[in-house]
This record gives C-alpha cells, structure tokens and sequence, in this order.
C-alpha cells in the first residue's frame, strides 16, 4: 500500500461519521466470567476457576451494531429477543452505546440467546449457551418485515447477521435481499447456512474459510482451490461476490472480475470471538462511504487486526483504525 492508498483509506474512516446502516439479525448476549486456574477439582478432572469478575457484551447482531455505532455510524438494528432479564439487559447494553432498541421485537416464547464464556488467564475455558432457534414464523415474522421495511428506506447500506437463531428466515432473507436491490442498496451478509444460495442475489457474503469449505463442498488448501471454491461459490449461489476470512492468512476478495488476497494485519491474536462482526460492519460501512470493495476489504482487515489483540468480544474506534492504517504498508 502506498501512501496515495493509505491517504484514501484514511479518508474514507472521516466519512464514517453519521451514516446510516440496517442491521438485522439474530441478537446475542455475550456473557464473561474472567478468573485463574490454580488447582484441579477433587470431584472431577477439570480446572476450578476462582472468579475475578463478570462483564456483558453485545454479541451477534447487536455487535455488528456496536462495531457501528463505535465507529461513528448509526445503526438500525432489527431482531428478536425474548421476554426476559438478558433482554432487559441487552437493551440498557445498547442504550449505553446510543443504540436504539426500538427494533428488539419481543417473542415471548423464546430465551433471549445468551452465551457464557469462561476465561483463565487468555484462554477461555469452556463455554454454556443458552438459546431457542425457533424460527419467525406468522404474526412475529410479519413483524419482522416491517419493521425492516421501515428502516431500510432511511438507511444507505444493508447487513444480514445470520447465526442460525431463528430471526433471518428464508422468507425475510429474500424479501430484504429483494427490496435492497430494487432500492440501490448494498447488502452484504454474514452467513450460517451452508446452503449459499439462500442468500442468492446478495451484494457479498462474508464467510470463513470453514464455512467457505462446507459451502462449496471441497477443502481449501492453497490459493488455486480458494479461488476454484471461491467461483463456484458465486456463481452456484448467484452472488456479487466473496469476502473469505482466513485467520492468520487475512482475507481474500473475489467477484466476478478479480480477486484480491489482503495479508493480515494482526500483530498478536488473543480472542477471535466477534471478529466475523468487525469485518463485516467496517467493510457495509465503507461501501456506503463509497469505498471500493477492495478498499473495504483493507478497512475491514485492520479492524479485525486490532479486535483480535483485544480479550472478549469487542469493537474498534476510529482513532484505532487510523493509527493502524498509518503504521502499516498491508
């Protein structure tokens, strides 16, 4: 990257300020229970954990929209939750970001998605979830697609947080997907399903490798299967195109023209826990501030450099994203 580049990508982070951008998605808690292993447990052969402290998090869809709103943006967040104390929690979370909680759609025969992670030192340890995948279905689901209706209109660019917890059906994935192009906006979409063409006529879909892998039924093992995985993935599923993330490989950009692959930026890696979400909220961001996709993909890289140092789930502020585009040539 030379310094006409580097400027450009800077400039692009000065725009982020104040865009609009729809959020819809499965919401999560995100629950930390930090502390230190010093003995075994006499009962069974596992680590007791002497508690230090216990934080919450937005996870999920709601981190997609806290990655946002730490960057400046203002998103529109669209989910379900249920009628309990982690979603009375999840909402003062986001009020405290200056997230409006107004499209937390309340499904009174659900739990609201909280996952538990128990950390020791840098590592986490084990983690409990507890969860209802009922998918929208009749009432909830109209709901749903109304309320996604009405803030699409006021938004400049659309992301999918798909976790597989009942929120984003095949019938809402397509109505959005629909209504986005015939609206101009760019919708990009963080899958689950390993059956892409769910998600047929997104702008971009955000994969891992693993993902990628089960998506096109074959291993990817160096750069000519990525690329072979990679077309058939696009054009199998009907997608603008791919955005691979690769861990301590960084990312590989493909459409229809070109693919890129982006080294990672990351110095040290603690916790990839919500990096997925990084990537995607800072690269639907910077399309909607008129990026190129490539360029997008380089931002999107350097915030999951700097949010994979940092223990828990967590989010990347502008003066972070700047500093790591001025100290690096990637």
């Amino acid at each position: 990257m030379n310094s006409a580049q580097r400027q450009q990508l800077m400039e692009i982070t000065r725009r982020f300020q104040g865009c609009r951008i729809l959020v819809a998605g499965d919401i999560i808690l995100d629950r930390f229970v930090w502390g230190s292993v010093e003995r075994i447990s006499p009962e069974a052969p596992v680590p007791v954990i002497e508690v230090k402290r216990e934080s919450v998090h937005l996870g999920g869809a709601a981190n997609v929209a806290c990655n946002l709103a730490a960057l400046g943006a203002r998103p529109r967040l669209v989910g379900l939750v249920g009628d309990d104390s982690p979603a009375k929690q999840l909402r003062r979370e986001l009020q405290a970001q200056n997230i409006d909680d107004g499209g937390l759609l309340v499904d009174d025969q659900r739990r609201t998605t909280t996952k538990t992670r128990i950390i020791a030192g840098h590592q986490q340890v084990c983690r409990a979830d507890r969860e209802d995948r009922l998918p929208a279905r009749g009432s909830l689901l109209a709901d749903l697609t109304a309320t996604c209706r009405k803030y699409l209109d006021e938004c400049q660019a659309v992301v999918l947080s798909d976790y597989a917890k009942g929120a984003l059906v095949p019938e809402l994935v397509r109505l959005l997907i629909e209504q986005a192009g015939e609206e101009g906006r760019y919708l990009a979409v963080d899958p689950k399903s390993s059956d892409f063409s769910i998600y047929r006529g997104a702008s971009i879909i955000t994969p891992n490798q693993k993902e990628a892998e089960a998506a096109a039924g074959m291993p990817i093992l160096d750069e000519d299967s990525l690329l072979r995985a990679g077309d058939r993935l696009r054009q199998e599923a009907g997608l603008g195109a791919l955005l691979i993330t690769r861990g301590e490989e960084g990312m590989t950009y493909l459409d229809a023209r070109s693919q890129v692959h982006i080294p990672t930026v990351a110095r040290e890696v603690y916790d990839v826990t919500g990096a997925g979400d990084t990537v995607i909220a800072v690269f639907a961001l910077a399309i909607a501030c008129d990026a190129h996709p490539v360029q997008a993909a380089q931002l999107a890289n350097h915030a999951a450099g700097i949010v994979v140092g940092k223990l828990g789930t967590a989010q990347v502020s502008p003066d972070e994203l700047l500093e790591s585009l001025k100290d690096s040539d990637k």
